[in-house]
């Protein structure tokens, strides 16, 4: 008996501590800086989130993640493919080069794309011949949003495609499925669900990256500034409020892509 209370109370104390240090962490500011944004009524933030640059600020972030979410999709599955189902010598470098926007800092990434394309570049000067600007102009921040974003949906889809294995694919290629068809039928239902976490996960870096796009973006208001650039950029002009605000879209964009995934789950089960 005193073996199982005291296992019970160790296990309790256990939750406890994981409670309360999520609390702390997570709970505690998010539950402050909700306070804070409607300390001067729904009216002063309504006024906040809908001034030209905040607008401008959140439709760029839109546009970026339209764009980089697809492309790193695309990229993932690729990916997870090669990495899964073929053998050849210098796997593990692809593997590496997957894992790459983990380890390097995101403002190395903007210094390294504005070292290619920027104006002195290896490239911007031929770009710049040709009426294309890269850094300090949407193209770099997509670029930046993309490299820092891109393991995400690779590193969710190669487990499950080791997991499944490849014997459903091998009999439907048997009976004379094309590449293209048994991926369609086969493959992409038995990885959907590492897909759309892999989405998930991408699209709440791509709404949330910072280091990168500060590099990249120049940070003029109303023309290369993110959402996260914006919300920055209040904090530092003292409007508190305005920086609330935009904190608060930012955070209700995230959990409207963890509820929609929940309830697609949901659906389908």
């Amino acid at each position: 008996m005193t073996g199982n209370a005291g296992g019970r109370l160790s296990r309790y104390g256990l939750r406890f501590v994981a409670l309360l240090y999520l609390a702390a962490l997570l709970l505690a500011p998010i539950g402050v800086a909700l306070v804070k944004t409607f300390d001067e009524g729904i009216g002063e933030v309504i006024t906040q989130v809908t001034k030209p640059d905040a607008v401008h600020a959140l439709k760029l972030s839109l546009i970026t993640v339209i764009i980089a979410v697809p492309l790193n999709t695309i990229f993932g599955i690729a990916a997870a493919h090669v990495v899964v189902r073929t053998n050849f010598r210098f796997k593990w470098a692809v593997n590496a080069l997957i894992d790459m926007p983990f380890a390097v800092s995101p403002v190395v990434i903007g210094l390294a794309l504005i070292l290619v394309y920027g104006t002195g570049g290896w490239f911007g000067a031929d770009l710049a011949s040709m009426g294309i600007q890269v850094i300090f102009s949407t193209p770099g921040i997509v670029m930046a949003v993309v490299f820092v974003s891109l393991p995400f949906v690779a590193r969710e889809v190669i487990p499950v495609m080791q997991e499944i294995g490849t014997d459903q694919e091998t009999a439907a290629e048997t009976l004379g499925a094309g590449p293209w068809q048994t991926f369609r039928s086969i493959t992409l239902p038995a990885i959907r669900w590492g897909v759309t976490y892999g989405i998930v996960l991408t699209t709440a870096r791509a709404l949330g990256e910072f280091g990168a796009v500060t590099v990249v973006s120049g940070n003029i208001s109303g023309e290369t500034q993110t959402l996260p650039l914006y919300v920055s950029k209040q904090f530092e002009t003292f409007n508190s409020v305005g920086a609330y605000s935009a904190s608060l879209i930012l955070a209700i964009l995230a959990l409207g892509t963890l509820l929609t995934m929940n309830l697609l789950r949901r659906k389908e089960d």
